[in-house]
Formats: C-alpha cells, structure tokens, sequence
C-alpha cells in the first residue's frame, strides 16, 4: 500500500524542467538558478540564425555584465531524463534595465557568426552541387552534408558576385527547392519538406497528441494560389531566349541531349513535358523576377518555386505544455486528436521556440505540410 501510495504521489507532482548553461566554458548554472527569469531558444530553418535570450534578476545589483563575444553552451530537458544538447552561441548582445533590475544576454548561434557572411567573388563553372558545397564547408571550417543524389546535380555555371557564401548556398538552395543552414558545426544541405537525413534516410516522426498541447492554429487556403509559374531565360551566348511553364500537370525527364550533326549526346538535361494545356491566365501565374541564364536553370527555378508554393500553403502550429527539447526543424511529425483533415496530413518542423521560465518548459512549434497532403 505504501508503495502505491508513493508511486500516485509521484504521478501527481508536476515535472521538473532543467537547464544546464555554461558561460566562457564555466558552468553557471548553479548561480543563476534562481536567478532565471526566463529563457528562450528559437531554432530556425536556413541561415536565420538560432537566438538564445537569457534574462536573468539582479534587484540585488550582484550580477557582472560579460563581455560580448563570450561562447555560451546550453542544454534542456527534464529532472527525469537525459539533457539534450542545443549547441553553442556567442553572445552579441547585453542588456540591463531596471527597476526591477534586469540582465539580458541575447546570443546566436556560433556557426553563422564566421566568414559565411563575408562577401566574396567567384565563378562556378561546369561543377556540381556537390563540389560547391563541399568547397565552401572546407572554406569555412565547417562538414559538408549534403545526400549524394542531391550532390550530383549539375551547374553549368553561376556566378558569385559581392556575394556571401550564405546567400549564394541560399539562391542554390531555393533553386532546388532545398534547405541550406549550418548547424553544430555541419553545413547541411537537403531536400525541404522531404524530412530525410542527408544520407537519404528518413528521420523518424515525431508524435504530437492534442493532450500535449495548451493551444493550436490550423490553416489552408488554395483560394489564392497560383496554379503555374512561370519563369524567363536569356542564353547571351547562345542569343537565345524563350520562357518555361510548370504547373501540376507537368512532368520531368531526363533526355539525352542532341549534338550540332543531330547524334545522341551523353549528357542529358531536365525536359518538362505538359500532359494538359495551361489556360493563359495572369491572375493565375506567378512570374519570377529572376532571368535565367538557360532554359534548363529556368525549368529548375520554376519547379522548385512551384514545389515550394505546394508545400507551403497548408499550416499548423502548436504550443505544447511539455517542452520537448529533441525537436528541431525539418523532424517530420505526426499529429493525433485534432480532426481528420489534421491529423491525416503529413507534416514538417518549420521553426521550434523552446521557453523555460515561470510558466515552466514549453514548446511552440510552426509546422508546414504540402497542399497534396491534406486530405479532403
């Protein structure tokens, strides 16, 4: 009996949420304990950097202001289970105001603090994904990731002109409808929306339950959606030029290409071909500013641009009275006790805020899934 009482009593007592923060490589946590305000972690999608925003009490005026540039390290979780590690930030930013006395240190993540936001001028010609990744990962000290299918695209060629590697991995990034970002010291680059690894495995989907969760939003609209877009290119050599159209019904091969005597080449190049004709309607089509520098760019721009509006227009977001420190974004997810359409759609992470504070632990995550994908 004594035993079963012990254990309803644990039942019931609410769980204790826990952090572990070093300062400088010195662990603070023990100091600022209870000290801690409040805590905020948003972990982003792409080159937004992750921020960290600590705000801590110091109506006792007993708290040193650190210098900017200082490493922070930080781990979440739970008093019954393992911390999760959440990475390294650098502090670039401190605040104290009063009264009450307050010390704000607001940090971003390491990675993207380095030479991958430098402007920079380069050529890429006759390369691949890959090689592009690869070089500008060994460039700045970080590991490529990228999965092999992905690495063995080809680039004729692209130009990197008083242009950040971030900005240039970005353009690359939207062109394939793909996501670049750096995390951990690892420079991934991987299919959006698709949740894999980037050895082409699946991540394992998270369950999130509607008892989980203190609120939720769900949204789709097609009302407005462009049904094609549409995007112009310009062969300056070649003085060609022409424009491409992708819409649902177009699908893509791989052809050989033909040489100048009309034989079969080796190299092969995506074609689109429409299965129906598309209605000539402006309101309909979304043109992309961008003039491509070949009809096979165009045709890549436009089917990327055109995955990329499917895929983003069915969204969710939930706010999870539990935080759950080993979600980040891109998990897939799986969502259970809201209605049907809701929970037959397969969902992405887009952007998980994790909050430690007076209120406890909590997890508000924005989640995304394609049009195709919800059902009804």
């Amino acid at each position: 009996m004594a035993t079963q009482a012990s254990d309803a009593l644990r039942q019931r007592q609410p769980r204790r949420p826990v952090c572990r923060i070093l300062l400088g490589g010195k662990d603070i946590t023990r100091n600022i304990t209870q000290r801690l305000i409040s805590l905020t972690l948003t972990d982003n999608r792409g080159f937004e950097a992750d921020q960290l925003d600590i705000v801590l009490d110091d109506s006792d005026g007993k708290l040193d202001i650190p210098e900017r540039g200082v490493t922070v390290k930080l781990a979440l979780g739970w008093a019954d289970g393992p911390l999760v590690d959440k990475g390294s930030y650098i502090v670039d930013e401190v605040e104290h105001t009063g009264t009450p006395d307050t010390l704000t240190l607001r940090a971003r993540a390491t990675d993207l603090r380095a030479g991958i936001a430098t402007k920079r001028e380069k050529s890429w010609h006759q390369t691949t994904l890959g090689a592009i990744v690869q070089a500008i990962a060994k460039a700045n000290g970080l590991t490529p990731a990228i999965p092999a299918w992905l690495a063995k695209q080809k680039i004729e060629h692209i130009d990197q002109t008083s242009e950040s590697d971030a900005n240039l991995l970005s353009r690359l990034a939207e062109q394939y409808d793909a996501i670049a970002t750096v995390k951990q010291g690892r420079l991934i680059f991987c299919k959006a929306g698709d949740a894999e690894t980037v050895t082409g495995q699946p991540f394992p989907a998270c369950l999130i339950r509607r008892s989980s969760g203190d609120s939720h939003r769900f949204n789709v609209a097609d009302r407005d959606a462009y049904t094609a877009v549409k995007a112009y290119w310009h062969d300056v050599r070649g003085a060609k030029k022409g424009e491409v159209i992708v819409n649902q019904d177009t699908k893509f091969e791989r052809r050989a290409t033909v040489t100048k005597l009309g034989r079969k080449s080796k190299r092969t190049k995506l074609t689109a071909i429409q299965q129906e004709g598309i209605e000539p309607s402006s309101e309909n089509i979304k043109v992309l500013r961008h003039v491509y520098v070949s009809e096979a760019t165009a045709l890549q721009g436009a089917k990327a641009a055109w995955q990329k509006q499917q895929r983003g227009v069915a969204e969710f977001s939930i706010t999870l009275a539990e935080g759950r420190p080993e979600l980040f974004p891109e998990l897939p997810a799986q969502v259970q006790g809201f209605k049907p359409v809701i929970d037959a759609t397969g969902w992405v992470l887009k952007k998980v805020t994790h909050q430690l504070g007076d209120g406890g632990y909590t997890t508000a995550l924005e989640l995304e899934a394609r049009l195709e994908d919800v059902a009804g």
